[in-house]
């Protein structure tokens, strides 16, 4: 193992509540930098929750409670002086199912920077270049810029959104399941990008997908039942998990 990374997101005695149900329970871990993490674990175990927790979109949910601490580069995220449209400028979110606007290529990528207000144009077409290069979407869709989003592949809509994303500049991306609604082709494709963009970005991803957690992060979190049952190096985990109920769950013995 080289230097450990910087820790970018932890959570510390983390307890989650939708009203009464324990989503949750005293959930203690550290993100580090410029990795992918992967949450795994059998549906409604939390690991969506945890995701979510990090960009605030459980604040949506109007039973939503939490005790403990959640920190990016050591700050409170939860703090009242915290704004969430800033927080979210810097922790993007990819979700499970494609969801372009149903705009041109190009107005998709740019919708975080209108947002911001910026309107010079030399600054947009920078931006969505190297987006779509960084996306690995570019070659495809370069000359055709003004095409409607919903007009391409599942695949290559997923990497728009990825696009969108880069577009603000985030440090963080998160993602739910990206591939789950890919085929086979479009999921590979995006494995790889997600391998590339750990470089500049810290990356975590939901998957209910063994073999991806396996081929694409550096640290797997198991989660059951709203308990965080074990977490450390992917390699580990698949291969010599501490938790009988890992080695359950990771050779498909129950989930």
């Amino acid at each position: 193992m080289g230097k450990e990374k910087n820790i970018k997101l932890s959570s510390k005695n983390l307890d989650v509540f939708y009203g009464d149900f324990h989503v949750l329970k005293n959930v203690d871990m550290n993100i580090h930098e410029n990795e992918v993490t992967a949450l795994i674990g059998p549906s409604g175990c939390g690991k969506s929750t945890y995701l979510r927790m990090f960009n605030r979109m459980n604040d949506y949910i109007d039973i939503f409670s939490k005790k403990g601490d959640v920190l990016m580069d050591n700050v409170e995220i939860y703090n009242k002086n915290i704004e969430v449209e800033e927080l979210r400028k810097h922790v993007g979110m990819v979700f499970q199912k494609p969801n372009p606007f149903p705009k041109s290529i190009y107005e998709n990528v740019i919708y975080g920077l209108k947002i911001q207000g910026i309107k010079n144009k030399s600054i947009l077409d920078e931006a969505v270049e190297k987006s779509l290069k960084q996306a690995a979407l570019w070659d495809e869709v370069k000359d055709d810029l003004k095409k409607n989003a919903l007009a391409l592949s599942g695949g290559q809509q997923q990497r728009l959104c990825i696009a969108r994303t880069l577009a603000t500049e985030p440090s963080v991306i998160l993602m739910d399941e990206p591939t789950s609604a890919l085929d086979p082709i479009a999921s590979s494709k995006l494995e790889d990008l997600i391998f590339e963009l750990k470089e500049n970005y810290t990356i975590v991803i939901v998957t209910h997908n063994m073999q991806q957690a396996g081929r694409v992060s550096d640290r797997t979190a198991f989660f059951y039942m709203g308990n965080l049952i074990e977490y450390g190096s992917t390699k580990k985990l698949f291969t010599s998990p501490k938790e009988e109920r890992t080695q359950n769950y990771i050779t498909g013995r129950f989930g």
